[in-house]
């Protein structure tokens, strides 16, 4: 293993070792946004406002399609990180070569649903007339790329089991720089609008999916990549979907909500959905900062359980909370704090900078309760219960959302979008509780084993 990069995360001081491996993970998502906000900043700058909500809007659904194999990731990365902390590296080393395999397989069928799918889908959510036709030309395009997005993420996953999250980060910042040119190149100066914007990602995705899996190749360890060994192995795999399956429905779940709710935004008209977009690209800046310790929480959980180090698996709880704390609350009071400059970056509208601060407001300003339930989800994950968890954000998250739309939101008093954004930071804490009192449970019922 390739110590320079690689964490010893059962053993010493957590915080510390969480902090240098939540970072540079926190640094690659954030690239990550800059990049895709540079899309949505480019296309709201130079091709206006109905471009700008075409490729914004379409953020929800991407999301819901590409959710269930993302979570496939997370199956990985438990599943490794604990053949690792158990010292089974034979074991490590097929679980690499099923997860690179479910990679390109996920890739493959995500391509053929967003492309033949995209405007059915869009129509579905009631796009506003005027930018649907955009919103199916950016998706069948941006949909092509999938076979490299998923071999970026599932390499990244398996990376970051061995606690390298540094070379991701440098291999993204790499790609991301090409993003940004080509978005500048194919939209400024060949006038491409949505469709430059989408085959500049694909491009860029198809540069980081090379590097990552270029790096896996010449690893020396566990995590070693060899073409000749892609393969399913169906224990494996089993154990894989397991974990990773529920994640992903999980993460399923809360994208058909936010697809639900994104369907109600657009039934307010193309400049409410562009005010929503660019608050929710800032918005994303925190929770992928956020989301680096419900990681750090995966990886460490499922290290120290493989090892059997289990009385560090509270502290891994206790530190990841209290970074998420901080992080949620500094940083979502600041996207609060300089609203109008940051929603002022994505369009010059000010009807559109006014209507977006509203959902900053509700959303950015108390988004440290989103941090504290996916930290949670994450702990509940790296010990293998990962249905738990689904089940809970089924009831306590999208259940309450989705009752919501339909009820009370239908009603002439409360049809507005502030209402609809009042259901996230709800929704939260009450699904952050019901996580607690589940690991409270599973908890108990794994000390009475030990």
């Amino acid at each position: 293993m390739n110590k320079k990069y690689s964490i010893d995360m059962c053993s010493g001081n957590i915080i510390g070792k969480m902090l240098i491996f939540a970072l540079p993970l926190m640094l690659s998502s954030i690239l990550q946004l800059l990049f895709n906000a540079a899309d949505v900043i480019v296309v709201g700058r130079f091709a206006g406002d109905n471009s700008l909500a075409a490729v914004g809007s379409t953020t929800s659904l991407v999301n819901m399609l590409t959710n269930v194999f993302l979570g496939l990731s997370v199956g990985a990365n438990v599943m490794v990180a604990r053949y690792t902390g158990a010292g089974r590296e034979n074991d490590a080393s097929k679980a690499v070569h099923t997860a690179v395999t479910l990679a390109i397989l996920s890739g493959a069928i995500l391509t053929v649903i967003g492309g033949l799918g995209a405007r059915q889908i869009l129509t579905w959510m009631k796009s506003p007339d005027e930018v649907i036709g955009l919103s199916a030309l950016y998706l069948r395009i941006f949909f092509l790329g999938m076979i490299p997005n998923m071999l970026y993420n599932f390499g990244a996953a398996i990376l970051r089991s061995i606690g390298d999250t540094r070379r991701p980060l440098i291999y993204l910042f790499a790609a991301g720089i090409i993003n940004v040119i080509l978005n500048l190149i194919f939209v400024i100066v060949l006038h491409m609008d949505v469709a430059g914007v989408a085959l500049a990602t694909i491009i860029s995705q198809t540069i980081s999916a090379v590097l990552v899996i270029r790096c896996l190749i010449l690893e020396k360890s566990s995590v070693h990549l060899d073409f000749k060994k892609l393969g399913i192995d169906k224990k494996i795999c089993k154990e894989i979907l397991r974990i990773g399956l529920p994640s992903g429905v999980q993460g399923l779940l809360f994208s058909m909500s936010n697809v639900i709710i994104q369907s109600s935004v657009n039934s307010f008209g193309a400049t409410v959905v562009a005010a929503n977009s660019a608050a929710a690209n800032i918005e994303g800046f925190v929770w992928v900062s956020m989301n680096a310790f419900h990681q750090a929480a995966v990886t460490f959980t499922g290290q120290n359980y493989g090892a059997g180090q289990f009385k560090r698996i509270p502290l891994v709880m206790r530190d990841a909370l209290i970074c998420v704390i901080l992080t949620g609350v500094i940083l979502g009071r600041g996207a609060l704090f300089f609203g109008p400059q940051l929603m002022s970056l994505y369009t010059s509208g000010s009807e559109v900078v006014t209507l977006g601060l509203e959902r900053i407001k509700w959303v950015c300003g108390l988004y440290a309760l989103c941090g504290m339930m996916d930290v949670m989800v994450g702990m509940l994950r790296g010990i293998g219960y990962s249905v738990l968890p689904m089940i809970v954000s089924l009831i306590g998250a999208c259940g309450l959302r989705i009752i919501w739309i339909f009820t009370l939101f239908q009603t002439e008093r409360f049809h507005k979008p502030t209402f609809l954004y009042v259901t996230y930071p709800v929704s939260w804490a009450i699904t952050f509780m019901m996580h607690v009192i589940c690991f409270i449970v599973v908890w108990r019922r794994l000390n009475r084993k030990i």
